[in-house]
């Protein structure tokens, strides 16, 4: 049985841009995925810490300091948002205890503020 643990995370990207016209996604500076760990066309859970829309997409790549939301849920989002971007991943019951999760902190301009690992604690 799999069980779903947080994998990565950005924390507090800055939206600043949305194209409804666009295929779909989210464009993410590089920079970002290379901290976090995230892959282009790897699947991330969006949450609005703004307005608190969540939706599901995919990751590409984008430019320096971009978080751009693309397609049907740019219409959930305003440029300026603060979003969390997650990324998940099954693990095993023999896995779990040694799991640990990439939490990135973004700052205003979308830098890196700090990053950390937070590890699977017993309740």
């Amino acid at each position: 049985m799999l069980r779903t643990f947080l994998r990565a995370k950005l924390h507090r990207a800055v939206v600043t841009s949305a194209d409804p016209d666009y295929e779909g996604s989210i464009s993410i500076d590089r920079a970002l995925c290379r901290e976090a760990g995230l892959l282009e066309f790897e699947q991330v859970d969006i949450y609005d810490i703004n307005n608190g829309a969540r939706f599901t997409t995919y990751v590409i790549y984008g430019e320096p300091g971009q978080i751009q939301i693309n397609g049907a849920a740019a219409r959930l989002v305003d440029v300026g948002d603060r979003v969390i971007i997650c990324a998940y991943l099954g693990l095993e019951p023999g896995e779990i205890a040694g799991h640990t999760a990439r939490i990135v902190q973004v700052g205003p301009a979308n830098q890196v503020v700090s990053v950390h690992t937070n590890g699977v604690r017993q309740p």
